[in-house]
């Protein structure tokens, strides 16, 4: 596998990307320019954006934030992008909803109130749609051509949306056996998708060696190449959390676990949050969840290891289905540093817990959104997670792009067009 990493030369072009300072490796911590680069050449560790927030004033942030636009672009000051980013032709993804789930509260017995982050408001009906942002700013800003990425679906359909709007040609990769749903909703947008027989790790691997071939110049894959940037989008859940929690963390968290890199980010965000002053410095618990058919890191937080050991996908989260998570060890540092945990559920948990949670508070969750509420309410049952303290559990995406999963619900009866046939049916 071709890996790109880090220049040694510091005569990189400069870039406006706000406040973002540098790339720094999260292993041996060297720092070097900003470019599309993902990896240190000193260690091989993954590289993130070091930022120089050494100007701001709390209150003057904080009122910047509240005086901001309806969508992620209100954490401009906080993010890898220009000061007119809102100017730009994007998708303005996120300010998605904060549903106080007072009826899902009762069924699982919580009483320090419990709240649903539902990300199936974005305009591709996805939090990829968070992530695919910041790529395409950063794209722009390297002057790539044409966005790509390898995807289990959701993220394909963000960056085809994303490129059309922006002008730019898309080209992305996804296994052969997605949802119809998402392989529609990726197609429809007008760029090129390509099905590639095997998993998604089969369908990444492919991905990293075509950015080191010629075939692959311009293209600015967004979880590749340009990680580091895309990866910062989804700190953004966590700013709008705590924002809407009126400047609060929460105690607990559920997040979902496909690649890793949502959970750490957010954990990221929190910590950022904490040392500009925008909310109390108080613990917080972050647990990840999984589905059991592909559950490598929630494994290896059982059996107490710091590695995460690849497991090849068999399950009905198809989004999540990542055997082989770039950011697995991370995650399973940031459950035991916050005092969480990691936990799967099976297929018919995930289901249950789908249904669970669009009749308690009518969310129609993806099967990603049922690994969450099903994770919760298995984390509750066995004392791990405290009913008594506020928590917020993560809806990725919107249910009506994983329709098979649920395929069993339909019509409750089928009567006559008549008022007797209502009344033998017992409706009335």
């Amino acid at each position: 596998m071709a890996v790109q990493t880090i220049a040694s030369s510091t005569s990189a072009p400069a870039v406006d990307l706000g406040p973002a300072a540098a790339l720094s490796c999260r292993e041996c911590g060297r720092r070097v320019p900003l470019g599309p680069v993902f990896a240190c050449e000193e260690c091989f560790g993954p590289l993130e954006i070091a930022y120089d927030f050494s100007s701001y004033d709390t209150e003057e942030l904080r009122a910047a934030i509240e005086a901001g636009p309806a969508n992620i672009w209100r954490y401009a000051p906080l993010l890898p992008v220009p000061a007119d980013v809102a100017e730009k032709p994007n998708l303005n993804p996120g300010w998605t909803r904060l549903v106080k789930a007072d009826n899902l509260a009762r069924e699982l017995g919580v009483t320090g109130g419990l709240f649903v982050k539902d990300d199936s408001g974005n305009p591709t009906h996805s939090f990829k749609d968070r992530v695919v942002a910041q790529a395409l700013e950063a794209a722009r800003a390297f002057g790539f051509t044409t966005l790509s990425c390898s995807s289990t679906g959701n993220l394909a359909g963000a960056v085809g949306a994303a490129a059309a709007r922006a002008g730019l040609r898309s080209c992305v990769f996804i296994p052969h056996d997605l949802e119809q749903g998402k392989v529609v909703m990726a197609a429809v947008y007008g760029g090129e998708l390509v099905a590639i027989e095997g998993t998604y790790d089969d369908v990444n691997r492919f991905c990293s060696e075509l950015i080191g071939d010629p075939a692959g110049e311009g293209w600015g894959f967004v979880n590749v190449n340009l990680r580091p940037y895309y990866a910062e989008g989804s700190k953004t859940l966590a700013y709008e959390i705590c924002e809407q929690l009126g400047w609060r963390l929460p105690d607990q968290l559920v997040v979902p676990i496909a690649s890793g890199s949502q959970l750490t980010k957010i954990d990221k965000g929190l910590r950022e949050l904490i040392a500009l002053g925008l909310v109390e410095d108080r613990p917080y618990k972050i647990f990840g969840a999984q589905a059991e058919g592909c559950s490598p890191v929630s494994a290896a937080y059982k059996a107490g290891h710091d590695t995460v050991r690849p497991q090849k996908p068999d399950t009905i989260a198809k989004s999540l289905a990542i055997g082989n998570p770039a950011d697995g060890p991370y995650v399973l540092d940031v459950a035991r540093r916050t005092g969480g945990a990691v936990e799967d559920v099976t297929d018919e948990q995930i289901v249950d817990a789908i249904t669970l949670l669009a009749r308690t508070e009518g969310v129609f969750a993806e099967t990603a959104g049922g690994v969450t509420v099903g994770v919760t309410r298995k984390l509750i049952e066995a004392g791990v997670l405290d009913p008594a303290k506020t928590t917020v559990v993560l809806n990725t995406g919107d249910g009506l792009k994983t329709l098979d999963a649920v395929a069993g619900a339909g019509p409750t009866a089928a009567i006559r067009p008549t008022l007797d046939s209502f009344r033998e049916a017992g409706l009335a």
